[in-house]
């Protein structure tokens, strides 16, 4: 008679689902009866690669941070995705070491006496927080305060410059270093995906880790890495367009029946799946609106989470990042610099500036305007928090109207007459899918909430009831390398040397 395989489930198609199902095939072969089920109509989850007027870009995952030891870029190198693509691609690089930093109001910032301190000071501050040297200030537990007690500090101890490059009398230097230095947050913000920087929680800064090397691009397009990862999958692994609405497990405290196999999944199609154990890899987004009770958005859980892992759900951050990619009119495809971009600070409580500007308040907090690739003619922007979610409901006439103001605030200095005829913007803060982009530790939790996240249900031993009924993976689930698709992958091998090693299945 031959053996019942058993059935694992896994619970999303992006990068952390499909490392997991990529992992336990590779090794078990045939010894289980393994699906993956996606809500949406594609995978790869938060990984998106497209084009844009003839350039391949990326909508969410870009960068391989750090190729030191990097497993996407190990993938990427030995699937050959670095080499040079017949279609140009968001490579990011041909800039120069000190992009045009430009005020608003048009005149362009002296990089040696006052981009370039400030720029400097920034790092040593964020060195030092990642590094655990940081002080926090005045007891605030938050990134943000540190940051602008170190600016302050800075202010009162450096000798004003002469050679400024004050050329606009409406500026004084302390405003312009303020707006540099939010230049700078704005960076971070879109980093951690934290909208407020004060939410950021500055002791967990230390336990973060990069790999070293260049932060690079993939040529070939991060959506290769995905289809490399599906290849090896038996046809039919896959299940598209299958949102799971309830799952029902054997808690063993008597608040849900015995049943064999343990777990239940309801989808939205109002089919029902049973497995042994079901790999749950949808975005901490997703997660905290199931915890929240928000009609029609996350996963409910029959018996509910446990304290531990709604709490921690709860108080981890979970931010929106969105990318918008500018198409220049053919007449205006003239070399366009990477400009940095200091707007003035202080917003009114009504959104008007002190200082009279048509440049919308959505576009306040974008750090910089650039070309994908020298002498490309599709620029980008990033945004962050409540200026992404903002972008995301507005029409694409209503996004080029707020960019050509913003130009034409900043420009005139270095006389492009730059015009954008189509747009195209990524929306991951109202897809029903993600949420949101990507995780952060706020203030409210900590490191450990990330390990929390990475347990399996039902905790402890020697409960008679089946182990390993839900597990849990993403980047959220990863201690020192959340919010990056690297973590991601490692959080599915670990699941799946989870079950690997409950089976006794390969070393």
């Amino acid at each position: 008679m031959v053996a019942k395989k058993a059935k694992i489930v896994i619970v999303g198609a992006g990068i952390a689902g499909l490392t997991a199902a990529y992992r336990l095939y590779a090794i078990s072969h045939d010894l289980f009866d393994l699906t993956v089920f996606e809500a949406g109509d594609r995978i790869g989850g938060r990984i998106l690669t497209t084009v844009f007027s003839g350039d391949r870009i990326e909508m969410g995952a870009t960068w391989i941070h750090g190729i030191g030891g990097s497993p996407v870029h190990a993938i990427a190198t030995d699937q050959n995705l670095l080499e040079e693509s017949s279609c140009n691609w968001e490579r990011m690089d041909g800039f120069p070491s000190g992009p045009l930093t430009i005020a608003e109001g048009g005149f362009t910032v002296n990089q040696d006496h006052l981009a370039r301190p400030i720029s400097s000071l920034y790092r040593r501050l964020m060195d030092d927080a990642r590094t655990g040297d940081a002080k926090s200030a005045d007891g605030h537990p938050g990134v943000g305060a540190y940051l602008r007690q170190g600016l302050l500090q800075y202010q009162a101890t450096r000798t004003a410059s002469t050679n400024t490059g004050l050329e606009d009398d409406t500026w004084s230097l302390e405003a312009l270093e303020e707006s540099l230095f939010a230049m700078e947050e704005c960076t971070e913000r879109t980093c951690t995906s934290a909208d407020d920087l004060s939410d950021l929680n500055l002791s967990a800064e230390s336990e973060y880790r990069e790999f070293p090397g260049d932060h690079i691009t993939i040529s070939k397009g991060y959506s290769r890495i995905i289809e490399h990862l599906t290849s090896a999958l038996p046809p039919g692994t896959i299940h598209l367009g299958k949102k799971l609405c309830l799952i029902k497990w054997c808690s063993g405290d008597g608040a849900s029946p015995e049943r064999s196999p343990p777990v239940r999944l309801h989808f939205s199609d109002d089919s029902v799946v049973d497995a042994d154990h079901v790999i749950v890899t949808v975005s901490l987004g997703v997660l905290k609106a199931g915890i929240m009770k928000e009609d029609g958005k996350g996963i409910k859980f029959d018996p509910a989470l446990p304290d531990f892992k709604r709490e921690a759900i709860g108080r981890l951050g979970f931010g929106v990042v969105d990318k918008l990619f500018m198409e220049m009119e053919t007449e205006s495809r003239e070399a366009f610099p990477f400009m940095r971009l200091a707007f003035r600070q202080g917003l009114e409580e009504n959104g008007s500036m002190r200082h009279a500007s048509k440049i919308p308040w959505w576009i306040r907090k974008t750090e910089s305007i650039c070309p994908i690739y020298r002498e490309s003619h599709v620029l980008l922007a990033w945004f962050a928090g409540k200026e992404a979610m903002h972008l995301e409901s507005l029409d694409d006439e209503e996004i080029i109207s707020g960019v050509h103001a913003t130009l034409e605030g900043f420009l005139p200095s270095i006389k492009t007459g730059c015009r954008i005829a189509s747009v195209k913007r990524s929306r991951w803060g109202t897809d029903p899918s993600f949420l949101g982009s990507y995780s952060y530790v706020s203030v409210a939790s900590s490191i450990e909430d990330l390990d929390l996240m990475a347990e399996p249900l039902p905790r402890g031993k020697g409960l008679e009831v089946p182990r390993l009924q839900i597990l849990f993976a993403g980047e959220a689930t990863h201690r020192t390398h959340y919010s990056t698709t690297h973590g991601a992958y490692y959080s599915g091998i670990r699941e799946a040397d989870r079950l690997l090693r409950f089976y006794n299945v390969g070393n």
